[in-house]
Parts: structure tokens; sequence; C-alpha cells
């Protein structure tokens, strides 16, 4: 019983984690007025790390693709440990937005 209650919160974060990179490569293709495609995000790894307050948590990479001028793709990754941003690599803002 207990293992199916840790199985059930593990899937649960797991969904949680994955509904805030989506909104975060949501809002960086919107920032930077690019086409977000799929609509979606993937997991692409999951592994245990300590975070900066010293506990440990489970460190998730998420994959997305977007496109400049709808005839390309490039990817994007988004690093949470928990459901706290880590990094974000993939469309940057104009120039003129970062000031």
């Amino acid at each position: 019983m207990l293992l199916a209650i840790a199985a059930l919160a593990f899937w649960f974060a797991g969904r949680a984690a994955a509904e805030t990179a989506t909104q975060y490569g949501r809002h960086a293709c919107q920032r930077a007025g690019v086409v977000w495609l799929d609509q979606s995000v993937h997991l692409l790894s999951m592994r245990p790390r300590r975070g900066g307050d010293g506990w440990i948590g489970m460190e998730r990479q998420y994959g997305f693709e977007y496109s400049i001028n709808g005839d390309d793709r490039h990817a994007g990754r988004i690093v949470l440990h928990g459901r706290r941003l880590r990094s974000l690599m993939g469309p940057m803002p104009p120039q003129d937005a970062l000031h």
C-alpha cells in the first residue's frame, strides 16, 4: 500500500514538473517571437540531485522544439529541480527586449 502511494506521489510530482516546463517553454517562445512546435515538452532525463537548499530532489530535463521562420526546427531544453527552473536553453528574445 505504501509503495502504491509513493508511486502515485512520484507520478503526480512528475506531471506537475512537466506542466511547469510547458509553461516555461511556451513563455520563452512567446517572448522570443518564435513558434513553439508541437505545444509540448518531452522528458529527456531524470536524476536525484542536491538543490541549493541542501535537500535532494529530482532534476528533470525536458526537451521542446521551436521554429524561427516556420521552415526550420530548433531544439530547446529546460532543466527543473523539483518545479524550480535551473536553466533554459532555447529561443532568445530580441536584443531590444533585453534592455
